[in-house]
């Protein structure tokens, strides 16, 4: 899980302000809920990329009681994301789960992402807001052949992407080595996703994705993603923890 970043879009550059992912919607931080839909899931260990105020990220998994989780500090927090996956490079030997930590979302996301049968796998919800934002899956003859914030081309199906994938470690691997090449290369101030397309444009029939639409979820970035996080995604949740 990624949680290292500044939130510079949603605090305009505020040093005071919280880490995202210590955010509270209906009495709980995002991460809280993280630990919940996790734990319900039995997922054994959640390994957590931190860097701005890392001092209150570690302070509210103490006060969970968060024993399965291990932080990992990227000094560089200030830089892309790209440099926080990278950071992480050592977990991809084996079966992932990625998470970017500021979601709020139905654990039915989860649920239906680790119940689905192939290693390497992307969600994608077809309802979304056409603009500069959403990270867009294109899928044509099931394969994955686009992903990006720009796509283009004939697909049969374009999503957008939540922010959660599972991997394998053959792929994981591929991954990690292509973000460890971005930050070798000058790119560090890129976010992690161009590393992503750059993996799956070489091995398209390698992925799989689930489609979540109708499930609730968004992505934090912005003033109005909090209003809309509190006011229309919480009470669309169906429950706290997977069933």
């Amino acid at each position: 899980m990624l949680a290292a970043g500044v939130g510079n879009r949603l605090f305009d550059g505020n040093d005071g302000a919280p880490p995202k992912v210590l955010l509270e919607f209906g009495g709980k931080t995002l991460l809280a809920r993280h630990l919940e839909n996790l734990r319900a899931l039995g997922v054994d260990e959640l390994v957590m990329v931190v860097g701005y105020r890392r001092d209150a990220v570690e302070a509210e998994l103490q006060a969970l009681g968060a024993d399965f989780v291990r932080t990992i500090a990227n000094p560089r927090y200030r830089e892309g994301a790209v440099v926080s996956f990278w950071t992480a490079r050592d977990e991809f030997d084996r079966d992932v789960l990625f998470m970017d930590a500021d979601v709020l979302y139905d654990p039915a996301l989860l649920t239906r992402l680790l119940a689905h049968p192939h290693p390497n796998c992307l969600l994608l919800d077809r309802n979304f807001e056409d603009g500069a934002e959403p990270v867009r899956v294109g899928v044509r003859s099931n394969r994955v052949v686009g992903f990006g914030k720009a796509i283009a081309g004939d697909f049969d199906v374009v999503g957008e992407w939540p922010g959660f994938l599972k991997v394998g470690p053959v792929m994981g691997r591929r991954l990690a080595d292509r973000a460890g090449r971005f930050v070798a290369d000058g790119r560090a101030h890129e976010p992690y996703e161009p590393a992503i397309r750059e993996v799956l444009r070489n091995a398209p029939d390698e992925w799989a994705v689930e489609d979540v639409t109708g499930t609730a979820w968004i992505e934090i970035d912005f003033p109005e993603d909090v209003a809309r996080a509190r006011d229309i995604i919480l009470p669309r949740l169906s429950v706290d923890t997977p069933v």
